[in-house]
This record gives C-alpha cells, sequence and structure tokens, in this order.
C-alpha cells in the first residue's frame, strides 16, 4: 500500500503518542491507511526504535541538536540528538516500534509498525531523524563535507523557520553534509522522526502485551 491519496486529510504534523486506547490506536491506523501520513513521529518523554536493511539518502546533512518536549511526568525535559536530514530517502525493510509500561496492569505494550519488505522500499521526502543512538553494519557517503557550521548546509532539506530554536541548536555549530549516504543492517534509537511525505508499502501495524526483541525491532 502506498502513501499516494491525492485527496482527504494530510497533516501537517502527525504525533502518535503511545497510550493504552483502541481509539487512538483505530485513528493511527485509518491516518495511515488513507496516506495521510505527511507525516511526523514523536514520542513525548519515550525514545523508539528504528530498524532497517538498507537506507540509500540523496542531499544528507546532520547536526546536533536538543530536542525538548514533555515527559510522561509533564515535566519539561531535553534530549541530546544528531539530526539526521535527507532530501529523498529509500528504506528496506522498515521498522519502528516503542514501548510503553502501563503501571496499573504491570505489563508493557509495544507498538510496532513495519513496511517496505515485500521488494518495495519505503519513500521518503525532507527527511528529519532526530537520533539518539545508531549502529549500522556498513555506512557509504559520497562526497562528504565534513565541519560545516550547520547554519550554512547546502544538502539536504533545510532547517525549517524556528527549528533552531525548538530543537536549540546552535547554527554555528558542527554539521556534516554529503551528496549521498548509504547505510545498511540499520539499528537506532531516535526521539523524533519527521518527514514531508512518506510512501509505505506493505504497511503493517500491531499492539502487543510484552517487550523485548521478540515484541520489537530488535
Amino acid at each position: 500500500m502506498e502513501s499516494q491519496v491525492r485527496g482527504g486529510t494530510r497533516w501537517k504534523r502527525f504525533a502518535v503518542v503511545m497510550v493504552p486506547s483502541v481509539a487512538a490506536t483505530a485513528a493511527i491506523g485509518v491516518a495511515l491507511a488513507q496516506g495521510a501520513l505527511a507525516a511526523s513521529f514523536s514520542v513525548s518523554g519515550q525514545q523508539f526504535k528504528v530498524s532497517a536493511d538498507k537506507l540509500v539518502g540523496h542531499q544528507f546533512s546532520q547536526y546536533g541538536a536538543l530536542d525538548s518536549g514533555k515527559g510522561l511526568d509533564g515535566k519539561d525535559e531535553a534530549h541530546p540528538v544528531a539530526v539526521s536530514a535527507f532530501e529523498t530517502a529509500e528504506i528496506t525493510n522498515m521498522c519502528q516500534s516503542v514501548v510503553t509500561p502501563i503501571p496499573f496492569l504491570n505489563k508493557d505494550i509495544t507498538l510496532k509498525l513495519t513496511a517496505g519488505n515485500k521488494g518495495k522500499d519505503v519513500k521518503a521526502s525532507k527527511l528529519y531523524i532526530d537520533v539518539a543512538n545508531l549502529d549500522a553494519e556498513g555506512a557509504v557517503f559520497s562526497e562528504m563535507d565534513i565541519g560545516v557550521a550547520a547554519g550554512s548546509v547546502t544538502k539536504g532539506p533545510r532547517p525549517k523557520s524556528g527549528e533552531y530554536e525548538q530543537k536549540k541548536a546552535n547554527p554555528y555549530g558542527f554539521a556534516q553534509q554529503a551528496d549521498s549516504a548509504v547505510l545498511t543492517g540499520v539499528k537506532q534509537t531516535a526521539w523524533a522522526t519527521t518527514a514531508g511525505t512518506f510512501e509505505l508499502s506493505n504497511l503493517h501495524m500491531g499492539l502487543s502485551f510484552g517487550s523485548g526483541e521478540k515484541f520489537e525491532c530488535y
């Protein structure tokens, strides 16, 4: 299934806050099914896992920032991240998962989303991933510039108006950029993922009681 609906709703920002609510989960599923994923996944106060067999990104830039938001206890929190930005990207066998503990049940609930795993890649444009940790079996960058100022990057999607203030990024801080980036065997944790559009082929989303490798992406 591809996210190519021409009519209907398109949200500029779409917040997925993992709660034990059938209604909320159904709404997310309907939005994904209708292609209304002009998209932002952000989990308040929680990291989530992302994995992929392969990510091919075009016009890549990366810079440091502090993501800010409300934690699960309602208090303001700040998280150091490396923002990886791609003008376009193709992702093979993508998985995203997030675990939320349910204290009154003394159990965890895992939401897991998979796509691009049956011969047709996930496609994204203007993709930003706020990464806390990244492991990859391999990484190849072409025409790479290292040590440019974050506010002077010429490759990849430009930081949106006000983004430096929102993310507490220093426009004079360290950044790097490349014409392309190819990562294989990717496993990462992130605080937010945003994109102009996602095209999700063979989408599946499910909820499970439990956590760990059996239920999460890795």
